[in-house]
């Protein structure tokens, strides 16, 4: 859990901040997993993660199970302060997260829009027939390229 928290501040995933009046902070939950380098060869890696309650948000255009994390967040979305790392002395305030984290419905999309921005900068072109298609014609060859999200 330290390691997970470590590396959520060190991506600066929120900022603590007073809560505002009329909005709602999501809640949050840690999630363990073990992990195994060689299995059945050696005792597994315990991991833990942190994870917003998504479903909790009000529906948005992408609405997938799988969520990606880092993406810059254009909403404002607050959060709980995680269970077992609440600040001392700063109890009453809130995460305002400002990239995603899993289970934010937002995720997938601001992925997307990060990937497709990385893709143009790489001189691809996106097909004007489908957002998921990218091209590059190089010399006498064309290199395409169809991103599936699963």
């Amino acid at each position: 859990m330290n390691e997970e928290i470590e590396s959520l501040h060190k991506n600066g995933i929120w900022a603590l901040t007073e809560f505002p009046k009329g909005k709602r902070p999501l809640s949050c939950k840690w999630i363990y997993k073990k992990k195994y380098i060689i299995p059945r060869v050696e005792d597994p890696r315990c991991k833990a993660g942190l994870v917003v309650k998504g479903f909790n948000q009000k529906e948005e255009q992408l609405d997938v199970k799988t969520t990606f994390l880092h993406g810059e967040l254009e909403e404002e979305i607050y959060m709980q302060q995680p269970e077992g790392f609440i600040t001392p002395g700063k109890e009453h305030l809130v995460c305002r997260l400002k990239k995603s984290l899993y289970g934010l419905k937002q995720a997938p999309r601001q992925l997307y829009k990060r990937f497709d921005s990385f893709m143009i900068g790489q001189s691809y072109c996106r097909s004007q027939y489908d957002d998921c298609i990218y091209f590059q014609n190089f010399q006498k060859w064309i290199f395409h390229l169809l991103v599936t999200l699963c």
